[in-house]
């Protein structure tokens, strides 16, 4: 693409501000700053909306437009022009990290809005050009918009893919794959009972970055999930039918009316531009030795296992993160973020953990961040494992990793797991100690790894559609496919999947901490025993709403349970369990059987008002177990709500049934909640 320069004379330049950074409105015209340390020159380009036109250019003069190590210029009118980037040169020197390329057009990391194409899968015009829109920003009327402010021991997160949730054609939306199309659907996240959306990266991502095709059909995979950022300013612009900022702020002030809150999962640990031999599509482009983390020689340390690793501790970088930040908050009104690869940010330029990083401070600090969640994935692909020991001043919730895992292995009926089990259930307070239950976000399932159904129904991974033979995805998944791997019409492991799966409900919603579910589990999405379906565009990931009408049951019972635990506020304390909160029990009140080979575990929780006690049991053995239940005053008998080993719709009684015996049998890998 053959560029013009621009003379003085066809626009009116000026010396301009070197903050705001970024492309910033003014009454009197547009002003651009661009921080670049070691750029020797630096150009404006300025496009038309045909992308066929070559670009202006406007070189800044270095004595004239540059301050410090920001390049900046204003131009009092753009005319017609509503694109931009910047060709940046300087040394090329990759031993020390500096790889400037003029022939690229690099976009601006601050812009609004990636003017990249508007339909999933679509190719650029010019993979050497990346430009940002100048003036996306449209009238927006927020009303009286105010975040639910929901307290974080009362969340309950709905894990969840925009585009997933509604781009199957049983969803019957009218703008499927869409925020719009998610708004379409709020009744339903309402019905179910969730009061925040955890939205997998809705920030501007390159889906084509894959270069993997599906090994039977040969047909191009995708960056699906959307760990690939391009820009963390600009929302996704294939996830609108027009203008992105709009779309996205509409979604979030129809949650909000709702009384739902909105979380973004954001990237902040490594790039789109991957490795060394990736694109150059922005920060690579500007400065690379400050963006990213490097070693002696100039090659990027991968700590991510995408390549490259955002260089977060630095102090451009550091205030970069945190002007994104804020700017979701302040402009957007997310009401908190789940960071992840988490363990990243606490990294520094050379990759050592540190014990107090300037970058986690920073954000557990800021002002306008101080009423937003915070919560870290405290892990990274290196081997940095920070589960109960993430700094985050005892403000940052965690994804609690051991929990997954020890609720995984008990109900399943791994021996030596009973007493972590039941410190997981009560907040697990050996990692939290000096805090609270709510720094645990609880899960059995996520995005990444088998879904409910899954982790009932196989033994193994099958990650064959992900074509790399096999080979990714995690090994250690504590799953049981309940005596036959994959699709089965064996009713006696159908049922027996079926009691699991509730059964792990029951443990996630009776936990003490935050609650976590993964979208499609409430029907018991199956994705084939894929664990890692990062690369697929299909129906494997899509919420198949043709499916969820065919499985009402254990809908019902799914969300029932969801109500349950909102109805009692003993299940979320914002304290660890006192020995006058819970009682421990056996097959005798009481005495419960720490042993290793014990699987069945009992307890009651107190409520403090005494309106109401909870006696709550686990069966994780393949033989029924008979127990006596603990003495209660006549006055107040106990009653069965729930019974996972009975069919719809008496596993969970909406009229509570009355136990008139003193003892009881819960039948292999059952569940039970009675009430006072």
């Amino acid at each position: 693409m053959a560029s013009e320069l621009l003379s003085k004379s066809d626009l009116k330049i000026e010396r301009g501000s070197p903050l705001p950074y970024g492309v910033f409105k003014h009454l009197d015209g547009y002003n651009f700053s661009l921080f670049s340390k070691h750029a020797k020159a630096v150009s404006l380009c300025l496009f038309k909306e045909n992308p066929q036109e070559p670009p202006y250019e406007i070189p800044l003069d270095p004595k004239k437009n540059k301050t410090g190590t920001v390049w900046h210029v204003r131009l009092q009118d753009i005319g017609d022009y509503c694109h931009y980037g910047y060709r940046i040169d300087g040394p090329y020197d990759p031993l020390k990290g500096v790889i400037f390329d003029k022939r690229h057009i690099v976009l601006d990391p601050f812009a609004p809005l990636v003017a990249s194409p508007h339909g999933w899968g679509e190719a650029p015009d010019n993979p050497y050009v990346h430009k940002g829109v100048i003036d996306p920003f449209e009238p927006f009327d927020w009303g009286d918009d105010a975040g639910p402010l929901i307290p974080k021991k009362d969340l309950i997160i709905y894990e969840m893919h925009v585009r997933g949730f509604t781009q199957d054609p049983s969803s019957k939306v009218q703008s499927p794959g869409t925020f719009a199309g998610i708004i379409e659907k709020i009744d339903y996240l309402k019905s179910l009972g969730v009061n925040a959306v955890e939205l997998m990266p809705i920030h501007e991502f390159n889906e084509r970055d894959n270069a993997r095709t599906h090994p039977e059909t040969n047909e191009p995979l995708f960056q699906y999930w959307g760990y690939s950022t391009v820009n963390f300013f600009a929302p996704m612009r294939r996830y609108s039918r027009g203008n992105a900022l709009t779309e996205f702020k509409q979604l979030v002030k129809a949650l909000h009316a709702h009384g739902i809150e909105v979380i973004l999962d954001v990237v902040y640990n490594h790039t789109a531009e991957g490795s060394q031999s990736g694109p150059s599509i922005s920060f690579k482009g500007i400065d690379n030795s400050v963006y990213y983390m490097l070693g002696p020689n100039g090659e990027y340390y991968n700590f991510t296992g995408c390549g490259n690793t955002f260089n977060c501790n630095h102090p451009v970088v550091r205030q970069f993160i945190l002007a994104s930040l804020r700017y979701w908050v302040t402009e957007m009104h997310v009401d908190g973020f789940r960071f992840d690869l988490a363990s990243i940010l606490v990294r520094s330029h050379d990759g050592i953990p540190l014990e107090n990083p300037p970058l986690i401070e920073a954000i557990s600090l800021d002002p306008i961040l101080a009423n937003t969640k915070l919560i870290a994935e405290a892990w990274d692909a290196a081997g940095l494992y920070q589960v109960g020991s993430f700094p985050g001043r005892g403000i940052w919730s965690e994804w609690n990793g051991r929990y997954r895992d020890d609720v995984r292995a008990f109900v399943k009926g791994t021996d030596g797991k009973i007493g972590a089990f039941a410190t997981r259930l009560s907040g697990s307070e050996d990692l939290y100690q000096k805090t609270n239950p709510d720094l645990s976000i609880n899960f059995i399932t996520a995005h990444d790894g088998f879904s409910l159904a899954d982790l009932v129904s196989y033994n193994e991974k099958h990650n064959l559609e992900n074509g790399e033979e096999n080979r990714d995805g995690d090994n250690n998944n504590q799953s049981w496919n309940c005596g036959e791997e994959g699709e089965t019409e064996d009713p006696h492991i159908l049922a027996l999947r079926l009691r699991q799966m509730k059964n792990y409900h029951v443990a996630l919603m009776v936990s003490q901490g935050i609650p976590m579910i993964l979208m499609g589990d409430e029907y018991g999405h199956t994705k084939k025993g894929n664990n890692n379906t990062w690369a697929l565009d299909s129906r494997i990931n899509w919420f198949l709403w043709d499916e969820w009408e065919k499985k009402p049951d254990f809908f019902r019972f799914y969300k029932l349970m969801i109500h349950f635990r909102k109805m009692h506020p003993i299940l979320t304390h914002t304290r660890f369990l006192k020995k006058t909160d819970i009682i421990w029990h056996g097959k005798e009140p009481s005495r419960a059987d720490w042993s290793a080979k014990s699987r069945f575990l009992a307890f009651t929780l107190l409520d403090p008002t005494h309106h109401y006690d909870l006696y709550i049991a686990f069966n994780a053995s393949h033989e029924s177990v008979t127990f006596k239940l603990p003495e209660h005053p006549p006055e107040k008998p106990w009653k069965r709500i729930v019974n996972t080993s009975k069919n719809a719709p008496e596993d969970f009684l909406e009229e509570p049934l009355l136990i008139k015996t003193k003892s009881l049998t819960l039948p292999a890998y059952s569940s039970l909640i009675l009430k006072s």
